[in-house]
């Protein structure tokens, strides 16, 4: 695609070249033609200016076909950076925007940025052309060219305002559509729950509360662009008369052929058609605005991809260290110079009254998250410097919330795994009590997600599924069990401790009974950890059983 554009951009500058070439000359092409008529030449100078014409008519269509395709595949391009961009990117880091800002830049602010090439082109060859048709027109009639001077400069000084303008409401603009998006998308994805609190009205209203921002800004957008319009309607006549009654005075005092007048006129359209670059210079506006939209996704971080291998996994391998990490949040660090470290093929349950923390530890330790400082590293590997080829493969995990992307159950679970035979996935299903009632879909694992509408504890089973699918060293969940009956839940449990192997398990949690099954808990207390033992040495302490709903903290 990219050898293309640069074709189509070559073929765009040549017919502009060629449009702008043809245009200058096209006045003094259809003067000798005059002149020649006039002097009983006859149709000598008819094969010039009918060559004149149809290269200028050529050159504009093949231009007017390139810039739309430019502009086209630009933005493909911009949004697949900008996607690859967002999605390389830490999906935790604090440089995420909402998912509504980030839809509305690349459906909105994408097209807008592409625009520059085309509307730059344009601007610049339709400027050149003025200047170069009031040079031609200085050349043959002086005064002419002095009543030009005399009224068209005030368009090009109100069309530079309103253009700066234009650019300010042109970035006002594309922020309230993102702030009705991102409202929009949250009240979607909450929509049960809006409807539930009996809070639809003030969602609604919640949700539209952007759109006078965004009605004065398009108001203001398309006052702007009217009164451009109006500087171009009002001055050019003006301009055109002008310099009409100075060639006029020139043809009167034989200073001037009638031929010179129609190539007066002819440089004075041309040079009018710099009123004409306004349209130009409004899209390179609306490009600026867009580009500077898109600059938050297209330089957002994107952590060098690491190329060592890991050790091989010696009696399973999997030990994750922890060394002085440090996380920020919004209020302040939430891991604090945190030390931990998880034996290979142990089970640790991390627990904490701030789940910003415990969810952070989750986060660096499957590598999702960059900590601020300190190091993570797995069997003695720092994970930004596992190849992530590897690193997914080495760690699995599974969430409260987990997505379900694919076609069917079963691309769900076997998100990211190469392909191989099926019963890989549904061991691992029953493993995760997944399989009772996937088998009871219609089409079983081959039913298609849209058809599979599942509860937040199915969802999270097929979550732990695809987790235990992968031939994983370390397996990372983020109370990935809080939806799950007490039942299915002890059932899930047994399969961690049984069908896990010798894995590493590190599961962030907020029930007892999954701290009761680890081999240790790790108690965080102001983003430190603050105990380590057994849940039943732990249980004794008030302030830990209030972590689970059983009494005061202190």
């Amino acid at each position: 695609m990219l050898a293309l554009t640069h074709r189509r951009s070559a073929v765009m500058a040549l017919a502009v070249a060629t449009s702008t070439g043809a245009t200058l000359a096209l006045p003094a092409v259809l003067a000798h033609a005059v002149d020649a008529a006039l002097a009983g030449a006859g149709a000598r100078g008819v094969l010039p200016l009918a060559g004149t014409l149809v290269l200028l008519a050529g050159s504009e269509a093949v231009g007017q076909y390139a810039g739309p395709a430019i502009s086209t595949d630009a933005t493909a391009r911009l949004r697949e950076h900008a996607v690859r961009r967002v999605l390389a990117g830490s999906p935790l880091g604090a440089h995420r925007l909402p998912v509504g800002d980030v839809a509305a830049r690349l459906t909105a602010s994408a097209p807008q940025a592409a625009l520059a090439a085309p509307a730059v082109v344009y601007s610049v060859a339709q400027l050149a052309m003025a200047v170069a048709a009031l040079v031609a027109l200085a050349v043959l009639a002086p005064t002419a060219a002095l009543a030009f001077l005399g009224t068209a400069p005030l368009g090009y000084a109100a069309i530079r305002r309103q253009l700066r303008r234009t650019t300010r409401l042109g970035e006002g603009y594309q922020q309230a559509q993102a702030d009705i998006a991102v409202r929009l998308l949250d009240a979607v994805s909450g929509s049960r729950s809006i409807a539930a609190a009996h809070a639809v009205d003030r969602e609604i209203a919640r949700v539209l509360r952007p759109v006078p921002a965004l009605s004065r800004h398009g108001r203001e957008l398309w006052d702007s662009q009217r009164r451009i319009a109006w500087c171009s309607a009002l001055l050019a006549p003006a301009t055109q008369l002008a310099v009409l009654a100075a060639a006029g005075t020139a043809v009167g005092a034989h200073a001037l052929s009638v031929g010179g007048l129609l190539a007066a006129l002819g440089y004075t359209g041309i040079g009018l058609g710099g009123f004409g670059a306004a349209q130009s210079l409004l899209d390179v506006s609306r490009a600026r605005a867009g580009t500077a939209r898109l600059t938050e996704l297209l330089d957002a971080p994107v952590r060098a991809p690491g190329t060592r291998p890991l050790p091989a996994a010696a009696g399973g391998g999997g030990r994750l260290e922890l060394r002085g990490v440090v996380v920020h949040g919004p209020g302040g660090p939430v891991l604090d110079r945190l030390d931990l470290t998880v034996p290979g093929g142990s089970w640790i349950a991390a627990v904490g009254a701030d789940d910003a923390a415990t969810a952070a530890l989750a986060a660096v330790a499957a590598g999702l998250l960059d900590p601020d400082d300190g190091t993570v590293l797995l069997d003695g590997v720092p994970l930004p410097a596992v190849h992530p080829d590897e690193l997914r493969t080495a760690v699995a995990c599974a969430f409260a919330d987990p997505a379900l992307p694919g076609r069917t159950v079963a691309d769900a679970i076997g998100l990211g795994l190469p392909p191989g035979p099926a019963e890989r996935l549904h061991r691992a299903a029953r493993a995760a009590a997944a399989d009772v009632f996937v088998r009871r879909l219609p089409e079983g694992y081959r039913t298609s997600l849209s058809r599979a509408p599942f509860s937040g504890g199915e969802r999270q089973r097929l979550g732990i599924a695809r987790a235990l699918a992968r031939d994983a060293r370390l397996l990372v969940l983020d109370d990935a069990t809080s939806s799950l009956d007490a039942a299915t839940e002890n059932r899930v449990l047994q399969a961690l401790r049984d069908e896990a192997g010798d894995r590493t398990r590190l599961v962030v949690t907020r029930r007892a009974a999954v701290a009761a099954h680890a081999d240790a808990v790790v108690w965080l207390r102001a983003g430190r950890v603050h105990a380590q033992s057994t849940h039943e040495a732990l249980s004794g302490v008030p302030a830990y059983r209030a972590l689970f709903g059983g009494g005061p903290q202190d």
